[in-house]
């Protein structure tokens, strides 16, 4: 690692006798202004020499095993003050030429006092990894001691509060002594070796967090070997992952940092040397999954990592600010771009897809196309993410050079305004979708079952995007405009399937007819009627709303005039064998034939709820 912390250009302290270093100009141990008397240079050097030799790790046992700031506190900090007067006299020395064997001495006492404080930073490292772990000094971080803290400390146990503020105690005092120790070795020109400390063990720990998270190193040839449910399962760990790193594991790292070195430009090489591998790692995989093969069921993971690589952006610009971590900010920026253009690039195959659907078979009962709910469930799924598509395609306006035609479309796609560009491309879609359903609706026989199979279609679209997100983007008007097809639809499909039946009694129900007239007339409804309920009794309208609707609206137009009609004759039906045989149908039979009808499967799919749901609402006409 190339120092930052020697301003002389000899030779550090610790590699020769012969050497002198400098203190960096910023540090608070800098060469004073005024000399010192050689009487009270010569009374601090004995101080500095007895203290320093006293905790020397090669003199005893007893400095081997014990800590000097764990067992003297006031002594660590008169050690300190005495490794700045040791280096205070050591630049007195180099001026003065007789002074070469006290040099000599000091040097030899500076380097002792350096391994002394190597051994305590690294001590102190090691003893307070629980109290110094990121997850910890984030949430410090984020800690004010005001008077609200204190209510809200009224609230713990007793015990368990005096616990907390204990192992805040703890913590604040580690992370004290570790400044105070970086500060002393930096100045004295040991900065190599106490970054070297730091990384080493804080490293260790930033490793150990990202591998507990579960998140493992795979290259883009490595993700393409497994199959999607696999990799599936890795992106949830990974959106887990970058989330507890961003903000604790690299967030708390860089807090410590930042406190520890606050007065050295070592912060910055420190942090870069400890998160920069791990976080470059981890914002890669993103970039290393969007190469895989494209399918739409990829898509919404795509979106989940687009989501909280965007949602994380601005912690990590704050956290990775520095010009040596600029490689994480540019890799969570590629992984950005290149999940944009896998996303764009998957979109389009769906529409595409939509577009080269060739499928000939009818739907049964003209009920919901496969098509129709496949896309809906994945529009309204897209809908979810209305918000991040809007910046994804910001800077890609809809281009619709395929058929339908963008005129057809509600919004206007717009560059100047994300939203109303992605809602237009949303609308797009659908009219895709739309318009594929009328050339599916032309593979029915039967005119009137083509009609309900287009209503049918449109009001499962209508009735997804009203039930999702995709109801903002659409508006109101685009889905009031819908709902008045679908009733074109269903009033286009009343008048194919049920015109002859209607047609088929009297102009005026209640004018008198000759007697052969009217049994001819009820004989000519009840074979129409008979028809056209056998060949509808089979088709099928799935969302109950919409089918109770159509029913009711038939029986008005039906159960009537036909009642009017019915009774009219009603006292000849008495007296009349030959009439009775001819009319097969009470009204009150109509009702319960047409209950039956839409379920689909040509049996009484009806409850006598139902019956009686259309008898009420066709007699409250």
């Amino acid at each position: 690692m190339k120092s930052l912390f020697f301003h002389s250009s000899k030779s550090s302290p610790s590699r020769t006798l012969s050497s002198t270093p400098s203190s960096p100009s910023h540090s608070s141990h800098a060469r004073p202004s005024t000399p010192l008397s050689e009487s009270m240079l010569e009374s601090k050097m004995s101080h500095a020499d007895s203290l320093i030799t006293k905790w020397d790790p090669e003199s005893s046992s007893y400095p081997k095993i014990t800590s000097l700031f764990f067992e003297n506190r006031r002594e660590a900090r008169d050690f300190l003050k005495s490794v700045s007067d040791l280096q205070r006299a050591m630049h007195f020395y180099v001026s003065d030429s007789s002074s070469h064997h006290r040099l000599v001495h000091a040097q030899r006492l500076m380097q002792i006092a350096m391994k002394r404080l190597q051994k305590e930073f690294y001590q102190i490292l090691a003893t307070n990894r629980d109290h110094l772990d990121p997850d910890s000094i984030s949430a410090r971080s984020t800690t004010t001691t005001s008077d609200d803290d204190d209510e809200d400390a009224d609230t713990v146990d007793g015990d368990a509060g005096e616990s907390i503020k204990e192992v805040e105690r703890e913590a604040s005092l580690a992370n004290s002594d570790l400044r105070s120790i970086a500060d002393c070795m930096i100045s004295s020109g040991y900065g190599k070796e106490c970054v070297k400390i730091y990384t080493i063990i804080r490293r260790s720990i930033v490793d150990e967090g990202v591998y507990r998270l579960g998140v493992e190193k795979l290259s883009p040839n490595g993700l393409n070997k497994l199959d999607w449910e696999t990799v599936e399962d890795k992106i949830k760990i990974w959106i887990n992952a970058i989330k507890v790193s961003v903000k604790t594991l690299f967030s708390g790292e860089r807090i410590l940092c930042d406190q520890v070195f606050s007065a050295s430009d070592a912060k910055e090489s420190c942090f870069s040397e400890i998160c920069k591998d791990a976080a470059f790692g981890l914002l890669g995989f993103p970039e290393s999954v969007s190469k895989s093969k494209k399918s739409p069921e990829k898509m919404f993971r795509f979106l989940d990592m687009y989501d909280v690589i965007s949602e994380l952006w601005p912690e990590i610009e704050s956290i990775f600010s520095f010009e040596s971590t600029s490689v994480v900010r540019s890799q969570a920026v590629t992984s950005l771009v290149k999940l944009g253009d896998a996303i764009r690039t998957t979109v389009a195959d769906f529409e595409s897809a939509m577009q080269k659907d060739s499928s000939r078979m009818p739907v049964p009962g003209g009920g919901v196309h496969p098509l129709t709910r496949y896309v809906m469930n994945y529009v309204c799924f897209l809908g979810d993410y209305s918000g991040i598509l809007a910046d994804i395609f910001a800077d890609y306006p809809l281009q619709t050079q395929t058929q339908p035609p963008a005129a057809m479309l509600e919004h206007s796609p717009s560059a100047e305004d994300p939203i109303s560009s992605i809602a237009a491309r949303f609308e797009w879609l659908i009219l895709v979708l739309l318009c594929k359903l009328d050339g599916k609706a032309e593979l029915y026989k039967d005119v009137a079952l083509s009609y309900l199979f287009l209503a049918n279609n449109l009001q499962y679209v209508v009735s997804k995007a009203r039930g999702c997100d995709v109801r903002f983007l659409l508006g109101e008007e685009w889905l009031s405009k819908n709902e008045s097809k679908i009733r074109q639809y269903t009033a286009n499909y009343e008048r194919m399937a049920w015109a002859k039946v209607l047609l088929s009694l009297p102009p005026n129900p209640t004018a008198k007819l000759p007697l052969e007239e009217a049994k001819a007339a009820f004989r000519s409804f009840n074979s129409a009627f008979d028809t056209a309920y056998r060949t509808q009794k089979t088709w099928i309208v799935p969302e109950g709303n919409l089918r109770d609707e159509i029913k009711v609206s038939i029986a008005r137009k039906i159960v009537p005039p036909y009642r009017a009609f019915y009774e009219k004759y009603r006292v000849l039906l008495r007296n009349e064998p030959h009439l009775q045989v001819a009319v097969r149908f009470a009204p009150e039979d109509l009702e319960n034939y047409l209950s039956d009808l839409f379920y689909g499967t040509g049996v009484s799919g009806s409850t006598a709820g139902t019956k009686s749901s259309v008898h009420s609402r066709v007699s409250a006409r």
